[in-house]
Formats: C-alpha cells, sequence, structure tokens
C-alpha cells in the first residue's frame, strides 16, 4: 500500500440510471479507508478520495466490480471493445429485419390501444424485457424491501419475505396506472391528428431505442440523453425504502422516476386520447414488469451476475428492435417521406394494372397478410375500389388501419 491521502478517477461500465450511481457511491462511502466518493452515470466517472495506508485502488475496483459494475481503462475501446459494438449492432440489425420479414413485429407493435388487443400484448412483452434491466441493475430497491424487515426474511420464513415485495409491486401498478390515466386524459383534450399520433409514436420509439442502447452500454455518451432524477430525491427515495413500513410508498414513487421504457410508454398512453385507455396500457405494461420484479428474491440466488448481465443485454437488444418498429411505425403514420425519394409511380399500358374496370371503376381485389398491405397498380386518373379480403388472424396491431395521407384516406 502507498501511504497517505490520494485521489482516483475510475471509469466504471454498466450504469444506467441515477439508481446505479447511488448504489456504488453508497457502498464506497460505507467502506473503510474511503473518505469521499461521487459517481456520475452520466459521465461514468467516479472521484474518490482514499487513504492507501488503509484500502488500496485495487481493493477499490473489486468492491465496485461486486456491486455488479465494470471498472474500465481511459485507454479508448480497443479493437475488442470495437469488435462488440459491431457485433451488436448486427445483431440488432439481423432481429429486426427477420421480425419484420415474418410479420411477428407487426403483432407485436400496435396502430392504437384502444382497437386492438395485440396492442395490450406488446406492452406487457415490453414490461417483461424491461423488467430484466431493473433486475440487473437496479433491482436493489426491490431486494431492500425484503432485507430491511429486521431479519424476518431468513427468520420467519416466505410470507415476511413476500410481503414487502408484495406491496412494493402493488404500489408500483397502482401509480403506473394512475399515471396512465391522467396523461390518456391529457391526450383526450387534445385532437391528435394522425401527424400528431405519428410524431408520438417517434418520440416514443427514439426512447425506447436510446434506453435499449443504454442498457447495452455500448455508447456510454447517450445515457446523457436520457432525463435523470435529481440526486437529493433519489438518495431521499433511497432512505425511505429502508423503513420496514414503506414498500408500499417506494412502489408508489417508482411510477414518476425518469425510466426511459416508462417515459415510452408515458407518450404511448397520452397518444391513445382515453384516460381509460391510457389507464388500461400502462396496468398491462406494469402487469409485465411484475414476475421478474417480484421474483427478484429467487432469481438472486439461483443466477450469477455474469448470467444476469447477460439476460439483461439479451432483453436490451429486443427493446432496441421493438423502439425502431414503433419509430418506423411512427415515421409512416406522420406522413414523412425520405428527401430525394419521391413517391413510387410505375408506367403502365392499358390493361397491365391487373385491376377490372366495372361502369368506369377500377376493381382491384387482394389479401391481407399480417406483415404488410399488398402492393396494387392502378392507372391514374380513373376512380379505384380496392377490396381487401382479411382471413381469420391476418389483422394486428400495425394493419388494422389503413392511412394513405397523399389522398387524405383513412379506414
Amino acid at each position: 500500500m502507498g501511504s497517505g491521502v490520494k485521489t482516483a478517477r475510475l471509469r466504471i461500465g454498466g450504469m444506467t440510471c441515477v439508481n446505479c450511481q447511488n448504489k456504488i457511491e453508497k457502498k464506497l462511502r460505507c467502506t473503510a479507508g474511503i473518505l469521499s466518493a461521487g459517481v456520475s452515470c452520466g459521465s461514468g466517472n467516479a472521484y474518490i478520495t482514499y487513504d492507501a495506508d488503509i484500502i488500496s485502488l485495487r481493493d477499490i475496483r473489486t468492491v465496485i466490480e461486486k456491486q455488479g459494475y465494470k471498472v474500465i481503462a481511459d485507454a479508448g475501446r480497443g479493437p475488442r471493445g470495437a469488435g462488440r459494438v459491431i457485433g451488436l449492432l448486427i445483431i440488432i440489425a439481423a432481429l429486426y429485419m427477420l421480425l419484420r420479414q415474418f410479420g411477428i413485429l407487426n403483432l407485436l407493435v400496435p396502430g392504437r390501444l384502444a382497437q386492438t388487443n395485440m396492442g395490450y400484448g406488446m406492452l406487457f412483452v415490453v414490461g417483461l424485457l424491461t423488467s430484466v434491466h431493473c433486475i440487473a441493475m437496479c433491482g436493489g430497491i426491490n431486494l431492500s424491501q425484503c432485507i430491511s424487515q429486521d431479519g424476518k426474511c431468513g427468520a420467519e420464513g416466505r410470507k415476511a419475505a413476500l410481503w414487502p415485495t408484495f406491496l412494493y409491486n402493488l404500489g408500483r401498478v397502482i401509480s403506473y396506472t394512475a399515471v396512465g390515466f391522467i396523461v390518456g386524459a391529457l391526450g383526450s383534450a387534445v385532437t391528435f391528428s394522425n401527424a400528431m399520433q405519428g410524431i408520438l409514436k417517434l418520440i416514443a420509439g427514439i426512447f425506447m431505442v436510446i434506453m435499449g442502447v443504454n442498457m447495452l452500454g455500448i455508447f456510454p455518451w447517450i445515457r446523457r440523453l436520457l432525463p435523470g432524477m435529481p440526486k437529493t430525491l433519489a438518495r431521499k427515495i433511497d432512505v425511505e425504502k429502508g423503513r420496514s413500513k414503506r414498500p408500499l410508498i417506494v412502489g408508489l414513487l417508482n411510477g414518476i422516476m425518469p425510466c426511459g421504457p416508462l417515459q415510452a410508454m408515458q407518450i404511448y398512453a397520452l397518444s391513445t386520447g382515453s384516460p381509460l385507455a391510457g389507464a388500461l396500457s400502462m396496468f398491462i405494461f406494469s402487469l409485465g414488469t411484475v414476475p421478474l420484479m417480484f421474483g427478484l428474491g429467487a432469481l438472486s440466488t439461483l443466477l450469477s451476475r455474469r448470467f444476469a448481465h447477460k439476460v439483461m443485454a439479451a432483453g436490451a437488444v429486443i427493446v432496441v428492435v421493438l423502439g425502431l418498429s414503433m419509430f418506423s411505425q411512427g415515421w409512416s403514420l406522420s406522413g414523412f417521406s425520405l428527401p430525394g425519394i419521391p413517391p413510387h409511380r410505375a408506367v403502365i399500358q392499358p390493361g397491365d394494372s391487373g385491376a377490372e374496370i366495372s361502369g368506369g371503376v377500377q376493381v382491384v381485389k387482394s389479401t391481407l397478410s399480417s406483415g404488410r398491405y399488398p402492393d396494387i397498380t392502378v392507372r391514374a386518373g380513373t376512380p379505384v375500389k380496392w377490396i381487401i379480403d382479411a382471413p381469420q388472424g391476418s389483422i394486428n396491431g400495425c394493419n388494422n388501419r389503413m392511412f394513405i395521407g397523399e389522398y387524405g384516406i383513412e379506414h
């Protein structure tokens, strides 16, 4: 060990939210030999003042890594890190194209929640996936509700352990649902055009992509784009959660935390334009987060930290894919077009359109698939009657509405 008081700046990987930084900061400050410690999730740095006669820098790194995070070098990303980034981007792109090709994304991303049950299924899936993030990185809030019960978790059986966890998750469900009702009511007070609904979907999709990428940790700077809870408030919540009678309150406070997926779903609830639909959408989303959060105590004893990180990475990839799909749907619904790419117009000869002429009207018959609307070719200047046969099971949250912005058609 060196002599005297020293200072160090360590880069920490794996932080995704203010709770992560508070978790590390609290542990460092409680470690013998560390005089002061400050952690910033935004910059990914920890600033530590320590007594080298009591604790070494190597021991400090070990303390951080035991919390489930990594201490990384400042010498750049390196070939290995760059390879991981490229590999993850390829996996995300391949998974997106695969799910889109088979029409699975259309079953997950809804057009309007109030009109399709598939949309609620998508919200449950998103809740289930994003709860992996809570467990892997910020699950201490949930776990502490059991640990803080004066030793009852191990002494008085499962009931003492499950009750505070139940209250905590009940508080989250109530809070999420109430927030959904409020933002849905706000949405009902404003008339949303198709373009505005599309823009809201774009924003929600961007939030999901940013949160997923943040969970993967491939671009540390991106966490600066996510709004964070003030440190003072986060620490206050951390104090409250340690009290044995406060798990329900802590769960209720979770509904106002600036969490990326949560904010994405709040924006989506706003776009429903209905307090009931908004509340129901947030209720289903919150139910999706319950299974893993409720089983956190059991999972923490069965899963290693290394495996938990792998599960979180897999969930983050899927969250990014779902975010890209929501962004794509919002782009189409908003009526945007790529610059320099005009709408496709084919030049055809008479009789080549495939449409039947009946009473001066072109009659086109198509069969709907779950993946996309069929392409049709018609002659300009002649009225069109488009008959779409929709087999059972082909209608989903993506294709249940037809919108052709160029002609003002909505059906």
